[in-house]
């Protein structure tokens, strides 16, 4: 069975990991009331999607 013969360093350890991590979700202006929202979905705050009001609220 095949063991390492030295430690893997933690600068090592922690290069292999800069890949890992959180992507931001792609957020934009609502062009109606200017709320920051999900791109192409429905507004959160007034409802509208695409000038179009979908939720009534």
């Amino acid at each position: 069975m095949a063991v390492p013969f030295r430690r893997t360093s933690k600068t090592r350890r922690d290069k292999r990991r800069t890949h890992y991590k959180l992507a931001v979700p792609g957020m934009v202006k609502c062009p109606q009331c200017g709320e920051y929202k999900l791109a192409h979905r429905v507004c959160k705050s007034c409802g509208t999607y695409k000038g179009k009001e979908i939720v009534n609220k």
